[in-house]
Formats: structure tokens, sequence, C-alpha cells
């Protein structure tokens, strides 16, 4: 069977990179009916946290990745590394470094400044005939790993290809710390051998940690898992993705008001393609990946096709569905959504217009809150010689029979009957009613709020807009 894994670090939250990872990963299992494993790699005390944790469930959730198994954590197995860490002592594969954190730098910068590749040198490595110092007192030495010194390691990357590495160009890396915590390519290694891994689909920021995982299974003589490296996002300038492009949490996309659906199909077309599919749902999304499909080059952000294709979701969008997320942004902007119209009712007007939840939830204002426009708004549009449409409008407005057919022909006879241009009215009305210009068709809107609330603003405005002319 099939097993796939996601292993964040828990020490911020899931970002765009991570997420899209997870997804590469959910579907290729999901694709082949095998089994997708969270693990949560929590090594890096100083840094993780509960509250990054909880983010990158809530993110995965939200974007509708499920798993199988897990979550596990790194820091719950301790025990497991150490026995294998012990077992690689005792057959002679790893070994006790006493090296000190001055010496390692005194190493390093003595090598650079021979134009040598900085790197351990095998000081403590135990070699036939080749005495060893006393371990100094007190100090509590490092694992490391006894790389091959000769040969070559060789994978076939499902996405890259066939990578080559000599085994020459790699040192005896740690294995476990002072502290008895494994570093990343021990404890990925034991993870991905005992939960059964077998395809690790990942970020291509780990090809270079390949070969020494793969040493460390020969060693053990465990099986070794297939490789895809994924190609890093970059921004759409090219350069290296930032929260300026938009590299930020997942979950701020959801309260920047994106849809899950939305953000999922992006974030499977960011290095993947199915033919020309644009949009296209989680199942058929499933259905169609593959590794072949990924691309090998680097993957551009695009915020404006983000928006774009989360605009194409909002207008397929249930309408209830939509009116319960516009809900919290209008709490939390002051709106109550109960002082007007059915919210969910306003959903077709708005939807159209908007690339958010949160412009939709802007959208909504003007049916629950009465703004009065800018004096300068209403000397540059409302002319003294629409003064006497508007007294017609204000008594047509009570008799007319309120549906936007009606409204609309309400406003052309108006029109005509003074001599005025629809825009001679309509705009002017907007400002009256709405306190702006920028609304839905006028008889639809008016339609929608009602021939109480219509009346009430009307007469609430419209003296004080006379009175500016």
């Amino acid at each position: 069977m099939i097993r796939t894994r996601f292993a964040p670090s828990p020490t911020g939250y899931l970002h765009i990179g991570g997420a899209r990872t997870a997804l590469f990963s959910w579907a290729y299992a999901r694709k082949h009916g095998g089994q997708f494993i969270l693990r949560i790699e929590d090594t890096d005390q100083e840094r993780s946290t509960q509250a990054s944790v909880q983010a990158i469930l809530d993110g995965m959730k939200w974007l509708g990745i499920d798993w199988d198994e897990g979550p596990y954590y790194q820091m719950e197995r301790l025990e497991r590394y150490k026995a294998v860490a012990d077992r690689l002592i005792a057959e002679g594969k790893a070994y006790y470094c006493y090296a000190s954190k001055e010496e390692l730098d005194a190493m390093r910068e003595g090598q650079r400044e021979r134009g040598e590749k900085p790197r351990y040198d095998g000081r403590w490595r135990p070699e036939d005939g080749r005495p060893l110092p006393e371990p100094p007192a007190g100090v509590t030495p490092v694992i490391r790993f006894k790389t091959p010194q000769t040969g070559e390691v060789t994978f076939d990357d499902l996405i890259k290809g066939s990578i080559t590495v000599a085994n020459a160009e790699l040192d005896d890396l740690v294995i476990m710390r002072g502290d008895g915590v494994p570093t990343y390519n021990f404890g990925v290694v034991i993870d991905d051998w005992d939960m059964g891994i077998t395809h690790c689909i990942r970020g291509d920021d780990h090809v270079n940690n390949t070969p020494r995982q793969i040493n460390i299974l020969h060693a053990l003589g465990a099986p070794v898992p297939y490789y895809a490296h994924v190609p890093m996002i970059l921004g759409h300038d090219g350069e290296r993705l930032s929260k300026r492009h938009g590299a930020v949490s997942v979950l701020q996309y959801q309260e920047d008001g994106y849809l899950p659906e939305a953000l999922m199909n992006y974030l499977a077309r960011l290095g993947w393609g199915h033919g020309d599919a644009e949009k296209f749902s989680a199942a058929e999304f499933v259905e169609w990946f593959d590794l072949v499909g990924v691309s090998h080059a680097a993957a551009r952000f695009n915020q404006e096709k983000l928006s774009w294709l989360n605009q194409q979701y909002l207008k397929e969008a249930d309408d209830g569905r939509l009116a319960e997320l516009v809900r919290p942004f209008l709490a939390g902007q002051g709106v109550d959504p109960t002082a007007g119209p059915d919210l969910a009712g306003l959903m077709p007007l708005l939807k159209e217009r908007v690339s958010t939840v949160e412009e939709l939830a802007d959208a909504a204002h003007i049916f629950y809150r009465h703004s009065l426009a800018a004096e300068d708004d209403l000397k540059a549009k409302l002319e003294s010689a629409a003064v006497p449409a508007f007294e017609q409008l204000r008594a047509g407005l009570a008799d007319v029979a309120w549906e936007a057919a009606a409204l609309n022909q309400l406003f052309k006879d108006t029109a005509k009957a003074n001599g005025l241009k629809m825009g001679q009215i309509g705009i002017p009305l907007r400002l009256v009613l709405f306190g702006t210009a920028q609304t839905p068709s006028i008889d639809a809107t008016l339609a929608l709020l009602g021939r109480e609330e219509t009346l009430r603003r009307f007469d609430t405005a419209w003296p004080k807009a006379k009175a500016v002319i």
C-alpha cells in the first residue's frame, strides 16, 4: 500500500509552500487508494509551539486535507531514536564525537581560509589503527553517523529524475545531539521507516539531505522509499516567496475571505497541471493528479490569479453558505445583519461583483447602515433640474408595486416626464439612499431594501441633499 506523509515543523503557521506539499502528498495517496500520515517534527524545542501545531491542523482541515494516521510527535519518540542510535554505535556505524563548538568553528574557519568546503574532518571517527584521544571530562558527546567514504548514492527522483552524489562529498553528520534529541536527518529516517512511508513527497530544499538519509537507511537495512522533490514557489517577480507576495498563513486567507476550495484549486495548479484545466474540484484533482505532471521549474505565485479563481467560486457558491460566511465579517465591522433584508437573499445580487467574502460583506453594508453622502458628491451629481423629479419619485415610491421591474419603470417614467436621463436620477438617488454612487442596479437594490426602509432613508436624507444645491 502506498503511504505518504506530511511532516511540518511547528515553528510557525502553515504557509503556502507547506500547504501545497501536503496537498500533493495527500492527493497521491488518495489517488492510489493509499494512506496519508501526519507527523509533527517538533524537535526544535526553542521555536516549536502548541499554537503553531494548532494552526497547522486547522489550516489542513480548512483546506479539506484529512489524514489517516497521526498526528505523530517526534518528542514522544525519543526512546526509539536513542535505541536505533545505540544500535548503530554497537555495529560500528556511528560514534561519539566530543568536539566542542569552539573547535568546530575553528576547524571550519581554517578550511574556508584554505579555500576548502567547510565540513567535519572526522577527528573523532574511529578507524583501524588510528588512536583517538581520551574523551574530555565533563563533555556530553553528540553521535555522528559514519558515512561511507567511497562509492556514491544514486536515487531516481520521481520529479527530477536520476540524481547521483559521491559519498566523498558528504561528511559524518550528527544524528543525535547531546541532549538526546535527534537531528532532522536522523529523525525523519527512523520515522519514515517505522511508519512504512513508501513515497516521500517534499520540497526540493531537501534534495541535498536525501543521499545522507539513504546512507542511514542502508546502514539500518531499511527499505528506501521513493523520493519526489517538488520545486519551490517564487513570487510573481521571480524572487523568493515572501509576505509581500502573499506568502502568509493559510488561515490568513480564510480570515481575508477566500474559499477553501478556491485556495486548494490554486495551490494544486502551482507547479502541476492537467491539460488546460484551470478550475476543478478536489475530487477531480485526486483523479487527475500524478507526479509526472509536476513541473521541474519553480512555480510563481500570483495573487491576482488567486483572487480571480476565488471570484469564480463565489459566483457558484450556495447563497445560504455565503451568508453564514459573511455574518462574522459584518459582526466584526459592527454591522447588525438582522437590521435589514435577509442576508442570503442579498447574495445573488452582490456576489457577481466581488472577489472575496470580505468584499461581499463590505458590499452588504448599504442594506444595514444608512450613510449620508458627502456634500461635494451631492453638489457634483444632483442638479437643480432634478429636484421636481425627486419630489415626483417620492410619491411614486409610496404606491409602486415593490419589485424590480416596476421600480425600473417608475424611474424611466419619472426621468422622461422631467426631461432627464436615467443617470441624472439614478446616481443622485444612490447618494441619497446609500451614501455612495457605487451599488448594483438601483431597481434590484431597492427591491431588496424594502419600501419602508427606502422611504425612511429618502425622508431622512432628501431635505439635506436638496439644501446643498
